[in-house]
């Protein structure tokens, strides 16, 4: 039984004069350690890119101890950096400077056969995505680890050295231009998620009265402790925090969990179900003050302890208007600044119910979010068609890359411009 099935598929179509050998032929295991701790501390980006570690003073986010820093291994320009816990993700990279690597790493030296930049692309490529993918046992972090055994003896494709320094001229040239573009797209979606930022804070109406939230609310409460523990194939849908989104009042049904409510909890039951025109804000972890306006695909679903309900009161607040007001940028800096606890983030329904906050007349309200809603609309359009485009971008690179590196691609128009 083979486990190299994904590189094997590409063999049988490769130039003739190319060859196919095992990796550890064609490369040394770098073990040069820190000692005296002189060297900068580098870290490896999905990206591939090896560069010095940026927070904390060139520490990382998390400062290692002063023995763990003498035993990072020194990687120098050409050599291969593996992380192999996260080789699936694109923990691999050929280093272009001098510096010192987490001893989870592994650095190798490459061999006189091999240029490194061409190296870079080929164990970059979807072929070789997919042939790590079948050294993994599962997708969690220890069982995702790429073994030595496995790495070292892994086929590898090599075109004559001429050849590998046209596909790596050409990738660098056209993967560089593909980069441009997408870093084009990403400027203007962030410019357009500012223009959201500043749409969402027209909710707020600074020259009107400023009132306490709670007066104006019928309900103010959160769904059941436990309540997880009655998850199910059947009965109410359960709205959990991951049901919100952070860019978007909409509910995000995209993961869906039901729940069975226990005998006896008529009145809990009662209490936590959700009706059309409700507001609903995530209180603790990560999804803290995101918000949905329930609409007909949430009612009757019951909400979670990790969900705020707030049921306005119909003859003075608007919901849609309430859920963008609660979404502005001034609405969520007054509630993360009333944020308490320690290692869970949240919100207490008292932060909620003694929030003060403008109030318009319901006519305004009406014709603010309706407004809001309206541009929204038309950023989000926008939005979503520049992040198809950076995804398209990605994949027509990555393509690019495998085709290149495995021979569909006939790069023979690419100049070589060094090492001739």
């Amino acid at each position: 039984m083979t486990f190299d099935l994904a590189v094997e598929a590409v063999v049988h179509s490769l130039p003739k004069d190319w060859k196919v050998e095992e990796f550890r032929r064609h490369a040394t295991l770098v073990e040069e350690v820190n000692t005296g701790r002189s060297m900068r501390l580098l870290s490896l980006a999905s990206t591939g890119v090896v560069a010095p570690r940026s927070e904390e003073g060139g520490m990382g986010r998390q400062i290692p101890s002063e023995s763990t820093i003498e035993r990072y291994w020194i990687t120098r320009p050409g050599n291969l950096v593996v992380n192999p816990m996260w080789l699936t993700g694109g923990g691999i990279g050929v280093s272009q400077t001098t510096g010192a690597v987490s001893p989870d790493y592994r650095v190798y030296k490459l061999g006189s056969e091999l240029f490194p930049p061409f190296v870079h692309h080929l164990l970059r490529s979807q072929t070789y995505r997919d042939q790590y993918r079948l050294y993994t046992r599962a997708e969690t972090t220890f069982d995702r680890r790429v073994s030595k055994q496995d790495f070292h003896p892994m086929p590898l494709v090599i075109p004559p050295i001429e050849e590998q320094y046209r596909i790596a001229d050409f990738l660098d040239a056209e993967t560089a231009r593909i980069d441009r573009l997408a870093s084009h797209m990403k400027a203007q979606d962030d410019l357009l998620a500012l223009r959201r930022h500043s749409v969402m804070a027209r909710a707020w109406v600074p020259d009107c009265p400023s009132v306490r939230l709670g007066y104006f609310l019928l309900l103010v409460t959160s769904g059941p402790r436990g309540w997880g523990d009655y998850a199910s194939d059947d009965g109410n849908l359960f709205f959990r925090s991951a049901n919100l989104r952070r860019d978007s009042i909409n509910p995000n049904l995209n993961s869906v969990v039901r729940v069975d409510p226990p005998e006896g909890a008529v009145t809990e039951s009662v209490r936590s179900t959700v009706r059309r025109g409700d507001v609903l804000v995530g209180i603790t972890g990560a999804n803290t003050g995101w918000v949905a306006h329930a609409d007909a695909s949430v009612i009757g679903a019951n909400v979670s302890q990790h969900v705020c309900l707030l049921r306005p009161s119909p003859g003075a607040i608007h919901g849609t208007w309430l859920a963008y007001l609660i979404s502005s940028p001034m609405v969520q800096k007054k509630l993360l600044g009333s944020q308490y606890g320690g290692t869970k983030t949240q919100l207490s329904l008292p932060d909620l119910r003694d929030l003060r906050v403008p109030l318009p007349s319901l006519e305004d309200q009406s014709d603010l979010y309706q407004s809001i809603h309206s541009e929204l609309a038309q950023i989000e359009g926008q939005r979503e068609l520049r992040q198809r485009q950076i995804a398209l971008l990605a994949k027509r690179r990555q393509t690019l890359i495998t085709a290149a590196v495995t021979g569909q691609l006939d790069v023979t128009t690419a100049r070589p411009t060094h090492h001739t």
